[in-house]
């Protein structure tokens, strides 16, 4: 099972939209199973997943105090992709979620407040020795500050590929429980979701294959004791 933590200190990054949507688009694809987990007080993930009508992604209750306990458990039941939501702040909360995640996604909108804000995110990361990407969200096409906001964040961290635009199809479907991917419309939104899962899927397969290489060979396993005769 991989878990992956969408952090953002800044309020209006996205990332609970995102984590919604990478949900179901990974279901969709035959991922799954996949679990949701939400941190945030806020609850808007928690509210989203009690209006949706869908029985997948399957949403999780779960305690800080007893993360760990609940991954293990998820772990034994197979799901495959556990999606864990966080607080638009610094805390104690976020370091947990990052602490067990095997990538964390932060979301960034193009502005200088959410570029300033993303350090104090990647520096959690870094301290726990974590992979992490940047996903720039709610773009405004042709702007010239998307650019400058690939350039400033890739200086710290590697950027997803796929820009995620501002549009209304996003907002209007976690009002009552979908994704992009489930209301009708000629929007492009569907495919940016179906890029940026295809390309996290891929960091997190490159992600597991460099800690493979990097634990080596497999220890020997240990002899059989000899039967008495």
């Amino acid at each position: 099972m991989q878990v992956m933590a969408f952090a953002a200190q800044k309020g209006g990054s996205g990332k609970t939209t995102l984590a919604a949507n990478i949900a179901v688009e990974a279901e969709r694809r035959g991922d799954g199973p996949v679990a949701l987990i939400d941190t945030d007080r806020q609850g808007s993930l928690t509210d989203w997943c009690r209006q949706r009508s869908n029985e997948t992604p399957i949403f999780v209750q779960a305690s800080m105090a007893r993360l760990a306990e609940h991954i293990e458990k998820l772990r034994e039941q197979g799901i495959k992709l556990l999606i864990i939501d966080t607080p638009p702040a610094i805390t104690s909360t976020i370091g947990h979620a990052i602490n067990v995640a095997d990538i964390v996604v932060i979301p960034s909108r193009p502005s200088p407040h959410d570029l300033r804000a993303a350090g104090r995110t990647v520096d959690i990361a870094e301290r726990l020795d974590k992979p992490l990407v940047f996903v720039i969200n709610g773009a405004h096409p042709r702007a010239r500050i998307t650019t400058e906001a690939a350039i400033s964040l890739s200086e710290h961290g590697p950027l997803a590929s796929v820009v995620v635009h501002q549009r209304t199809d996003f907002a209007a479907s976690m009002i009552d429980g979908r994704a992009v991917m489930e209301i009708s419309g000629r929007s492009r939104s569907p495919e940016e979701i179906a890029a940026l899962w295809k390309y996290l899927k891929n960091r997190m397969k490159r992600n597991q294959r460099r800690v493979v290489a990097q634990r080596g060979p497999k220890a020997a396993r240990p002899k059989r004791a000899a039967h008495a005769g």
